[in-house]
């Protein structure tokens, strides 16, 4: 009988040592009674407040294009971490807009990245590492104007990337349409460019060398 319980002792002694072994690294919280050991484990607190959450990081900057602000559309101003400064602003006739601390700040004319990185200049009196970014939310301001033998006549909206093709298949051609005869007539610099159209080609998926992006105030012209 006094072998038995040792052996048994002996066994349970054995068995702590390994789950003890296999609990390292981690904090473990026991309550001892004899002949067994009650615990669990938890794993291991972190070693500081930096390693107990993910350092947080700034969204990524969504202004890196080549669009040039216009009048009257729509813009989201987001400063990171400053709710009180982030505003969805419309451009005024004069081309600024208005900011709670800057007040007036000029947008036409500039990309949204040049616009953010302007703002952020003029930020650093007031906000230790501004970071702002800039989307246009609305756009009202580009349009292209049809003209001439198409369904629809007048101005048009130009989306980004707008093709002639895609503003002739918008638009629609009359029955009288001489869609070898179309052309771009683009005022840049104080000069007039002619950019020839051949339709029919194009929707075949020919001669696309001619189907043009189209830029702020061209005229489509149908003839």
């Amino acid at each position: 009988m006094a072998v038995s319980m040792i052996r048994s002792r002996s066994a349970v002694t054995l068995l702590t040592l390994v789950w003890g072994v296999a609990t390292t690294g981690l904090s473990a919280q026991c309550n001892s009674f004899w002949p067994f050991n009650s615990c669990y484990a938890s794993p291991s607190a972190p070693s500081s407040a930096a390693d107990a959450a993910p350092d947080k990081q700034p969204p990524p900057d969504a202004s890196q294009d080549s669009y040039v602000i216009g009048t009257e559309e729509t813009l989201r101003i987001t400063v990171w971490q400053e709710p009180e400064l982030s505003e969805t602003l419309p451009v005024r006739p004069d081309g600024k807009i208005s900011l709670p601390l800057l007040n007036d700040v000029q947008a036409t004319g500039l990309t949204p990245m040049e616009l953010a990185a302007s703002i952020t200049e003029r930020l650093k009196k007031y906000v230790d590492d501004p970071r702002v970014t800039v989307a246009v939310s609305r756009v009202q301001s580009r349009h292209v104007y049809m003209v001439g033998e198409v369904l629809r006549r007048g101005p048009m909206s130009l989306t980004p990337n707008m093709t002639v093709l895609q503003a002739l298949v918008t638009a629609g051609l009359t029955p009288f349409a001489n869609t070898k005869k179309i052309y771009v007539l683009r005022v840049k610099n104080g000069s007039q460019q002619r950019f020839s159209v051949n339709y029919k080609p194009m929707i075949k998926g020919k001669n696309m060398s001619q189907n043009i992006f189209l830029e702020p105030e061209d005229m489509v012209i149908v003839p």
